[in-house]
């Protein structure tokens, strides 16, 4: 598809789904298959292998490659594959030339983890990827270095077509979008207790790890941004907060760990994680129970409403 139409695509839910490990910490590729049907049959249209839900930073170059063909195969044309690359300038480079010759529709450049940023370095890493390939390119943002003076020049290149924004600063964001001239999807990348905030100064998609869980909350809220329905969209906001609260526990070293367990109570086995990502501690584990029998998932509690303010639970003790 040509860039205008892979923009227009962008506008939506980015589903980051798992990449489910053995208890031997191999990668189980029946279960990522599951795991991939199970979003595209909920109608999610933008599946993002590679991703941090995906824990991108635990997988090895190769098993990237391995997992970012996989999925663009059993994809195939149901949905879009945007799937994450990175690391230093070399590999991301490799990274990208091979996901666009196995038919990956765009590639999710993660911020480089190297611990000193600086804004001509970042310019010139995006740069050299981009110019690499013809497929489109998200850039996935994370840290104050990768401001104006850089987004200002990487996305006036040609298949640079939208920005992923996860830093919580709605001020800053909201400058970014005004004053960066050149057209990009501007998409909250902390996912659905973040997205009505960015939506109402200029994003149009978010990420979702959510829609592993409960796909349909997920794209209610969607529905809701789009038609200007608040209602709706703080109904599910509310529903999804504790969620989304328990992710974000341990400086956020839960993120991964409450989708995967929540996914294996549901029996949408996501197998375990790994390291330096552990599982949850026996408080966390009862809380996310609470929240899914709250939400009508497990058995015991009323089911989730979309019309209507649900009535109120008492939340576990911690």
């Amino acid at each position: 598809m040509d860039h205008a139409q892979l923009m227009e695509k962008f506008r939506t839910v980015h589903a980051i789904n798992v990449t489910p490990f053995r208890e031997d910490r191999g990668i189980d590729y029946a279960l990522l298959e599951q795991n991939v049907e199970f979003l595209i049959a909920n109608g999610l249209e933008v599946i993002v292998p590679c991703g941090n839900t995906g824990e991108f930073h635990s997988l090895s170059v190769e098993e990237a490659k391995t997992v970012t063909r996989f999925v663009v195969e059993k994809v195939g044309d149901r949905a879009t594959v945007l799937t994450g690359i990175g690391h230093d300038l070399q590999t991301a480079k490799e990274m990208a030339s091979f996901a666009q010759d196995v038919g990956a529709d765009a590639v999710m450049v993660h911020q480089p983890a190297h611990p000193y940023l600086m804004a001509e370095g970042l310019l010139r890493y995006y740069t050299e990827i981009a110019r690499s390939i013809e497929i489109g390119i998200a850039l996935y943002v994370r840290h104050e270095a990768i401001g104006q003076a850089v987004l200002d020049r990487v996305t006036a290149l040609e298949n640079v077509l939208a920005v992923k924004y996860a830093i919580n600063d709605l001020p800053r964001f909201g400058n970014l979008v005004q004053s960066v001239e050149n057209q990009v999807v501007w998409v909250c990348g902390t996912a659905e207790m973040w997205a009505p905030f960015f939506f109402a100064i200029g994003a149009e998609g978010f990420t979702s790890g959510l829609v592993n869980i409960a796909p349909r909350m997920s794209l209610t809220m969607l529905k809701g941004l789009k038609e200007g329905n608040q209602e709706l969209v703080w109904d599910v906001w509310r529903e999804v907060y504790p969620l989304e609260r328990l992710r974000a526990k341990h400086s956020n070293g839960n993120n991964v760990a409450v989708i995967k367990e929540g996914m294996n109570l549901l029996g949408l086995p996501a197998g375990r994680v790994r390291e330096p990502i552990g599982e949850l501690d026996d408080a966390d584990h009862r809380e996310l129970v609470w929240i899914l029998k709250k939400w009508g998932q497990l058995e015991g509690e009323a089911t989730f409403r979309v019309k209507g303010r649900p009535g109120r639970t008492r939340e576990p003790s911690r």
